[in-house]
């Protein structure tokens, strides 16, 4: 635990980590996520790289887009773009996927199956990095996944067209995100908040991983970061993360975690229709299926020593995703 922020320039974490022609299986995604304001409406938009291991000359550009709307319902699309029609700035947060771009505050870009939405929107704010994993972690080779999101807390704005309906998008509230690696975890329960409904400057990232180590499993590790007031903690280390508790089914998750003077312990949960499946491609080789929600309800009970307890709960702002090889789960696959 601590109660130190990272440095506040997001640069450093924004940069690409992919060498081009590398033989090394990698994957690179920059996403972003917001809310609206008061209803059960968001969206997930996501530029990627994707290389095959030993397979460089295969290497894509992926471009992904969802919108969610409790009453609309669900619309999802993706495109794939060779990579020789892709560039990446090595200097900061430069990424262009064909005639789609990201750089800072700014996003634009289009897909269009298996539905058509398109996007122009701008965005600021942020908030210190917040480091998912302990710092020295993401220059080692292991953990092979790692994740950090730049700007925690940004404001967006503009537009957003799903087959030919345009939806305004005004100062929504949500993040942007960073994560790569040689290959993706083996099956996972990942969730985040960008402010509850009753502590708005509150942010929570949460994960419950297994990893297959040849033909053996390992238990389930739970890592978290919450900020809260000018407070930050993180139970990110290995050994808090094999010490701390995580158990996950269709469509709830619940986890908890202690260290000296706090414990938390939470709940993400969705109904099916909240979710959207995706297929992500796995540099190894196969593939792995992404259950992807950004509409789900958690609570959070953070305990102190001294202190009542902090109860905090969000009915519908919640990122929640699993990631899973199983395919009963009766969730409609979008790609």
């Amino acid at each position: 635990m601590t109660t130190t922020s990272p440095p506040p320039d997001p640069t450093p974490w924004q940069r690409m980590r992919y060498q081009a022609g590398q033989r090394p299986g990698h994957y690179e995604s920059w996403f972003l996520r917001a809310n609206h304001p008061t209803t059960r409406q968001a969206f997930w938009i996501r530029y990627t790289i994707f290389s095959p291991h030993g397979r460089p000359e295969q290497a894509i550009g992926e471009l992904w887009a969802i919108r969610f709307d409790e009453h609309a319902g669900i619309r999802a699309g993706k495109s794939e773009i060779p990579l020789a029609a892709c560039r990446f700035g090595d200097g900061g947060l430069d990424v262009r996927i064909g005639a789609a771009a990201l750089t800072p505050g700014r996003l634009e870009g289009e897909v269009q199956a298996p539905h058509r939405l398109r996007w122009d929107l701008r965005y600021e704010g942020g908030g210190a990095p917040v480091l998912f994993l302990p710092e020295g972690y993401y220059a080692a080779r292991l953990p092979k996944a790692k994740a950090v999101t730049p700007r925690p807390f940004v404001r967006f704005s503009g537009s957003l067209e799903v087959d030919g309906v345009s939806w305004p998008i005004e100062d929504w509230v949500g993040s942007e995100n960073h994560n790569w690696g040689s290959k993706h975890t083996d099956t996972y329960a990942w969730g985040q908040v960008v402010g509850f409904d009753d502590q708005p400057d509150a942010f929570l990232e949460v994960i419950t991983a297994r990893l297959k180590l040849g033909p053996i499993w390992t238990p389930p590790l739970t890592i978290l970061v919450l900020r809260v007031g000018r407070e930050e903690y993180r139970l990110n280390t290995i050994a808090q993360a094999l010490r701390a508790r995580g158990r996950w089914g269709y469509f709830h998750w619940d986890f908890s975690s202690r260290a000296p003077g706090v414990a938390m312990h939470g709940r993400f949960e969705a109904t099916p229709g909240d979710f959207v499946g995706l297929t992500y491609y796995n540099p190894p080789g196969g593939s792995h299926t992404c259950l992807n929600s950004k509409i789900a309800a958690c609570d959070l009970t953070l305990e102190r020593t001294g202190q009542p307890p902090l109860l905090l709960r969000t009915t519908h702002r919640a990122a929640f995703e699993i990631l899973t090889d199983d395919k009963d789960h009766g969730v409609p696959m979008a790609t």
